[in-house]
This record gives C-alpha cells, structure tokens and sequence, in this order.
C-alpha cells in the first residue's frame, strides 16, 4: 500500500516525571501550612506516580471494571467483588503510603497536611480506588464511640499494608472501611432512612443489634466493615457492620448490584440489602447522624483535595500538550489566546491547592481555638466552590487539547477520564446546596465572622479589590439568616480566602493575577479573559510540570 503520509505534529503523553517536584504551587502551600515537614517521601512517591507502569494500572484498573460475583457456580450466596490486577496495585501502594488511616498515630509535625498532599498527588494517577481509602481515614473520629471496637480495629485501620481477602479482621495485615447513608427514597434526607435495628443483645464489642433494609448507594462493598445508619428505637443510630463476623461467618450483606456511573471506574459503588446483619452500636442510640457527620467531615476534605489534584493533572496534560503541539506556525503555548487559557487554568488551580491544604491544616490543630473555627468554617466551604469549579475547568483543559482531549485512547486519553470524574466530587457526601446549609450553620457558631477577619488579615493592603471584600464579609456573615444568598456567600468567601493564602505563598504575579480576574472582576465567565497586564510568562513557567 502506498504511504498517504508520516505522523508528526503528535504530542508525547505526559509520563516518567515527578508529580511532586514538577508542581511549583504544592511544594509551595506545603512550606506555608506545615514549615517543618520533610518532604523527600512525598517527592519519592511524587516519581513513583508520574511512572510508566503506575500509569498503566491506573488505566488498566478503568478499563477492566470491577465485577460483581452474588453467587457460586453451585448456587450458594458469596457477594463478592472481583478486581483487576491493576487495583489492587494501586490499593497496595496508596496504604503503602499512608494514604489511609496513618495520619491518626500522630506521627511527624503535620500528619494531615503530609497525607492530603500524599492524596492529591495519588488523585492525579487514578481517583476511583481512593474511595475507600479515603472512607477509611475518615472513620476514626467516629469509631472512637466504640472504644471496643476501636481497640480491635485501630491496628488494621492504619497499618501500612493491604489485604483484599475476604476474612475476619485478626487475620488481616491491613484493613478497609466504608458507610452505608444513602437510600432509594430519601437521598441527603437521611433522616427519611427506613432501614431498622433491632436489638440482640450484648458481648464484647458493646449492644448488638440485627438490621434488615437496603442502601441505594453503598460505597466500596469490597471493605472489611462499614458504618451504616438505622432507626433504632431511639431513633437513627449510627452502626458498625463487619462483612465477616468474629467466627468466621460472613454477614449478611447481600449486594443486589453494581452502580453503572458516569465516572469513578475503578471503584465499586453498590446497592446491598441487610437480612438481619449483625451490627454493633456506635455512640449513642439516636444520635447517628453527629456521630456519622464527623465522618463525612474528614471525606469532605477529600473531596476538595481530589478536585485539587484532577485540576492540577489536567493542567499538566495540557501544558505538555500545548508545549509540542505546532499550530499556525509555532507552538500552542505562544500563541496569545491559549497563553491566556493555560495561565487562568494554572492560577485556578493553584488557588485550589491552597484553600484546601490550608484546610488539611486546620485539622492538624483542631485543638486550638482559631483552628477549629476554620475547621468548621471552610470544610463546606472548599468542598462548595473548589469541587463546583471542576467540571468547568476540565472542560476547558479539554478544549486545549482539541479532539484529542475528547478520545478515550492514549495518554491523552486520560483528559476524557478526568472530565468524567469531576462531578463525582461536587455531589459525593453533599451536593453544593448541603453544602450550603451546611455553611449556614456554621456561621451560626460564635466566632466565625472574628475567626475569618482574622484569616483575612495577613493580606490587608496587598489589593484594592480584595480589601473591599474582606472588609464587607463579616458583616454578611454575622447578617447571614436567610438560604437563598448562602451559596453567593460561600463563593465570596472561598474567593477571599484563596486569595489571601496566594498572597502569603505564591508569587505576586499569580496573587495579582487571582485578585484582578476573581475579585474585581477584570474576567469574563470562562477561562481565557485574564487582562493584558497580566504576566502570562512567570504563571505558566511556574505551572509547567517537570
């Protein structure tokens, strides 16, 4: 056959490069939030990340999506889920890295902050497995209710290993959790939740109960154990359900199937059924819903910093791209119009990164008075607005990339993926209008509208545009009575915020950038209308990955 033609002009995917050391923004909003952390293992795990073969299991592991076995070929129940050997590689190095439960044996000076970095660099290889992962950080301050449970399961919950076998939790080298919440017919409205819990009696791991209903979104069904709320005579109550029982029994937890979603692959999502499963209380008969929401804290967190880390992976695809890809002359990266996109992408990005490391460290010192405030405070906040602004974002990385961002083949491929994971984050664990309410009832705490001048402080006097918000937002705050305005304020807020961070971490050119575009609206409504004075120059060379 004759040659038509030679393929050039043909971007190299982005592989071999450390995701740590390359990404200017992280290293930066790690000096500022915890001074003192060593960071060579972040920067080791940074280059095991951005490597070929991890590449290839992250997209093995979406490719090969988990099946769901609920019987043997003998006809005996068995709901069991089969992976890919690709998950379990990278199940097997996020626990190696302590991406899980480490952070709660109060090692090192920041143990928050080092494993939020650890998380969002690992979101930039492969987001899905991070579901029970993430689950399994978050179920400590919760589980404490249960000192005897808690005894038990502390080991596994943070050891560095990863054990997917189906066997009781003595026999494990690391263990897994996950939360049942969710049901058909109330949603966020758990309280509408009809699943029940009957009492069975005591023996060492406390009052034990038997439940019988359903959960219409079950993360993760393949963890050793789950908690799951019920109504107890009391009312919803918070409980702890191990899929093998002490004995060697397996629970009844029956998986009915698996979600078909949009994104988020990798992970198994699941509708199960409990027949009479043996389940042991967790705090106080009633009072499940405070006890499972301090869980639904710390993933909330996730939630930001796995937008952190897709926005920052698709901004270094395109970057990659932009830099070998010729167009009317020269390379994408010079010509004016995606000079302007690539610096907005890299100055949103950033801002992410800080707002939500910033809240990593609030949990670090949630013992002090001001911590703890802003613990509260810019939990819903950074989930609301970061996780909103994903979907848009990618959408734009995408469009840097042309028709190649939108194939699911190739390296570049990875573009189409990430804009199919993004709203993941903006609706799990509260959707932006419970993160709303949420807000308000933070703001209805004492000190909130004292505790964020004082977060404001540091940058008064660097922007005209910046003071005249800060100046009007305790005020707002201390007014705030009403739903309709809350998610304006919320915006307002995470936008001030971001911004005095930038101010004290990043250099004045992204800080200038950020406060002209955002906040005295020198912007339009999509990315792409930074000014003409901007320094186009110093914000890309900073975002390039390396």
């Amino acid at each position: 056959m004759e040659a038509t033609h030679e393929v050039f002009n043909q971007p190299a995917p982005l592989a071999g490069y450390n995701l740590f050391e390359g990404n200017a923004g992280l290293r930066d909003a790690l000096k500022f939030n915890a001074p003192q952390l060593d960071t060579a293992a972040l920067s080791a795990m940074g280059a095991r990340l951005g490597s070929v073969d991890m590449q290839t299991h992250a997209r093995l592991a979406n490719v090969h999506t988990p099946q769901l076995h609920s019987h043997d070929r003998f006809g005996r129940r068995v709901d069991q889920v089969e992976f890919h050997p690709s998950y379990h590689a990278l199940m097997g190095l996020a626990t190696e890295a302590g991406l899980h439960g480490t952070p709660w044996l109060g090692e090192g000076t920041s143990p928050h902050v080092q494993r939020a970095a650890g998380f969002m660099l690992f979101t930039e290889l492969e987001p899905s497995i991070l579901c029970p992962i993430s689950m399994t950080y978050a179920v400590t301050p919760a589980l404490r209710s249960n000192p005897a449970v808690y005894a038990d399961w502390q080991t596994g919950l943070t050891a560095r290993a990863y054990d997917p076998a189906l066997k009781p939790w003595k026999d494990k080298a690391g263990l897994t959790m996950g939360m049942g919440m969710t049901e058909k017919q109330g949603g966020s409205d758990v309280r509408a939740n009809t699943t029940q819990a009957v009492a069975d009696g005591q023996d060492g791991w406390g009052q034990r109960y038997r439940i019988t209903g359903h959960k219409w979104f079950f993360s993760a069904p393949m963890c050793d154990a789950f908690l799951v709320l019920a109504q107890a005579p009391a009312g919803l109550s918070c409980f702890f359900v191990p899929r093998v029982l002490q004995d060697g029994a397996i629970n009844v937890i029956h998986i009915q199937r698996l979600k078909d979603k949009l994104g988020n692959k990798a992970n198994a999502s699941s509708e199960v059924e409990f027949h009479g499963a043996s389940a042991w209380l967790v705090g106080e008969e009633g009072r499940g819903i405070p006890q499972i929401l301090e869980m639904g804290t710390m993933t909330r967190l996730d939630c930001a910093l796995g937008t952190s880390g897709l926005m920052r992976q698709a901004l270094a695809i395109a970057l990659n791209h932009a830099q070998q890809r010729q167009a009317f002359g020269k390379p994408l990266i010079e010509q004016p119009l995606m000079r302007n996109v690539l610096a907005d992408l890299a100055i949103e990005s950033e801002a992410a990164c800080a707002l939500s490391m910033r809240l990593a460290r609030a949990f670090d010192h949630k013992n002090e008075a001001h911590e703890a405030v802003m613990a509260r405070l810019l939990t819903p906040i950074a989930k609301f607005w970061i996780c909103k602004r994903g979907s848009h974002f990618a959408q734009e990385a995408m469009e840097c990339l042309g028709g190649n961002g939108y194939v699911e083949e190739g390296g570049e491929g990875i573009m189409a993926r990430i804009y199919r994971e993004m709203p993941l984050n903006s609706i799990w664990e509260g959707a932006g209008n419970i993160m709303a309410l949420d807000l308000l009832r933070a703001l209805r705490k004492a000190d909130a509208a004292a505790a964020l001048a004082q977060e404001l402080a540091p940058a008064k006097g660097a922007h005209a545009a910046l003071d005249r918000l800060a100046a009007a937002l305790p005020a707002r705050v201390e007014d705030m009575a009403s739903e309709t305005e809350v998610r304006r304020l919320a915006q307002d807020v995470a936008m001030a915020v971001q911004a005095a961070l930038l101010f004290q971490s990043a250099p004045a050119a992204v800080f200038s950038a950020f406060c002209d575009s955002r906040i005295a609206g020198n912007w339009g409504h999509s990315f792409g209308s930074l000014g003409a004075q901007t320094d186009f120059d110093s914000i890309i060379a900073r975002a390039l990955p390396r």
